[in-house]
C-alpha cells in the first residue's frame, strides 16, 4: 500500500453537521515535510493509516505528533478495560455529538461487551438503564465533569474503588483527548465513514 493510500479521506454524507467538510485529507504532494513525517509516524503505529481526527490535525503536524502519542496510550495501553474505555469514548462522543467517534467505537462497545440496550439509551441521549455497575460508576464521573466541570466525593471514592488512582487517571484523560478530538472534528466538519450501519447522532437533547 502507498502512502498516499494509506491517508483514508472520509466519505460524504448526512454527518449531523451543518455545510461542506473543511478540512479534507491533503494529498501527498501538498504536504511538507513535517506534515509527510508526522503522517508516516501515524502509518508505521497502530493505526496503520491517516483518517479521522489526524485528517484535519495533519495541518499541525506536530501537535498531531504529541497528540496521536496520548491517542495510542489511551487506546491501546490504558489501566482500564476495554470495555469501560470504550464506553467512556461512546459517552463523550455523545457528549459532543461527534459522529465519527460514535460510530467508529459503537461496534467496538459492542464487541467488548456493552449492552446493545445500553448503548441505544446513550446515543438518544439518556441515561441508560441496565448499566454494569463499573459502567454507572463511569457514566457518572463522565456526566458530572460535564455539568460540573469537577466530580462530587461521592462519585469520586466510588471511581477510585472501582478503578483505581491509575484507572481514575487514564479515565479523565480519555475524556479530555477525546472531547479535544471531537472538538476538532467537529469544527472541520470531519464526516464519519459511510460504511457504518449506524444512522448519525441526532442533536443532543437540551
Amino acid at each position: 500500500m502507498s502512502h498516499s493510500e494509506q491517508i483514508q479521506p472520509t466519505a460524504s454524507m448526512n454527518t449531523g453537521m451543518s455545510g461542506a467538510e473543511r478540512m479534507p485529507a491533503l494529498s501527498t504532494e501538498s504536504m511538507d515535510a513535517a506534515q509527510r513525517a508526522a503522517a508516516q509516524e501515524l502509518i508505521d503505529g497502530p493505526r496503520g493509516a491517516v483518517f479521522g481526527p489526524f485528517i484535519p490535525l495533519l495541518r499541525s503536524p506536530d501537535l498531531m505528533s504529541r497528540l496521536q502519542k496520548v491517542g495510542e496510550y489511551i487506546r491501546f495501553h490504558s489501566a482500564l478495560e476495554t470495555r469501560i474505555n470504550e464506553f467512556v469514548m461512546l459517552i463523550v462522543s455523545r457528549q459532543w455529538t461527534q459522529q465519527f467517534e460514535w460510530r467508529m467505537h459503537y461496534p467496538l462497545a459492542l464487541k467488548a461487551g456493552v449492552a446493545e440496550d445500553v448503548l441505544t439509551a446513550l446515543g438518544e441521549g439518556r441515561r441508560p438503564l441496565g448499566m454494569r455497575e463499573d459502567e454507572q460508576i463511569a457514566y457518572d464521573v463522565c456526566e458530572e465533569l460535564a455539568r460540573t466541570h469537577g466530580v462530587s466525593d461521592f462519585t469520586y471514592q466510588q471511581a477510585v474503588a472501582q478503578f483505581g488512582e491509575r484507572g481514575v487517571i487514564d479515565m479523565l484523560g480519555l475524556v479530555g483527548y477525546f472531547s479535544t478530538v471531537s472538538m476538532i472534528m467537529n469544527v472541520a466538519r470531519t464526516p464519519p465513514m459511510s460504511s457504518s450501519y449506524l444512522p448519525p447522532l441526532a442533536a443532543y437533547p437540551a
